[in-house]
């Protein structure tokens, strides 16, 4: 029955993995940064067992790359760099630390590890991510209110100013079709391309109703 409850989480690649710290800094002029620990965490009710991939091997040494956790327990995983030179400066590595069950080979979980060498403490970011963060949304904020009072400021300069010059082009149009001679009539000099019907003129005077209104409310 126990092996039937805690079955679902035994799937290929889907087991959540506890490793701190998520980040490892190495300082160049720091010795005692060159040396750094994983620790492993195993929440679960059975045992682990692990093993720690690198992209660039190389350059680290791994102690105890591979072994086994207890259920409830946690193991510390050390890790030295070893080819401290300024050309690894700012080169991101990455660890994967992948976990099966101890009487299976395939790995239920994995969780990646980032790994940077800085020349110097010092040269780290001076701001962190939060307040950088914060400061780019105050940034848009005000921007925002800006253009917010600038599209007001137009809108009130046009409404003190009267109609725009489309909604005086728009009412002249609509006068000069109610005067065109409707369609039909016979005595008229206006060529016949240029009789309107009825219903022309009922919208045409639909509309200059609609632009008087918008006239005489500015």
């Amino acid at each position: 029955m126990h092996q039937q409850s805690r079955q679902p989480d035994l799937v290929e690649g889907r087991l959540p993995v506890f490793v701190f710290p998520t980040e490892l800094v190495f300082y160049a002029d720091e010795q005692a940064s060159h040396k750094q620990v994983l620790t492993l965490y195993n929440p679960y009710e059975f045992a682990l067992k692990f093993k720690v991939l690198c992209t660039a091997p190389n350059k680290y040494a791994v102690v105890d790359a591979t072994g086994a956790v207890k259920p409830q327990c946690c193991v510390d995983i050390v890790i030295r760099h070893r080819d401290v030179r300024a050309c690894h400066y700012g080169v991101i590595d990455k660890f994967r630390l992948q976990v099966s069950e101890q009487s299976q080979r395939k790995a239920l979980g994995r969780k990646e590890v980032m790994a940077t060498l800085l020349p110097s403490a010092a040269q780290e970011q001076p701001q962190p991510r939060p307040q950088e963060e914060e400061r780019r949304m105050k940034e848009q904020l005000s921007d925002s209110v800006f253009f917010e009072q600038t599209a007001f400021q137009t809108e009130s300069r046009a409404a003190s100013g009267g109609p725009s010059l489309l909604t005086v082009l728009l009412g002249l149009v609509c006068m000069a079709a109610l005067m065109l001679p409707t369609l039909g009539e016979q005595e008229s000099t206006v060529p016949v391309y240029l009789h309107l019907s009825v219903n022309k003129k009922l919208v045409a005077a639909y509309v200059l109703g609609l632009l008087t209104m918008v006239i005489l409310r500015t």
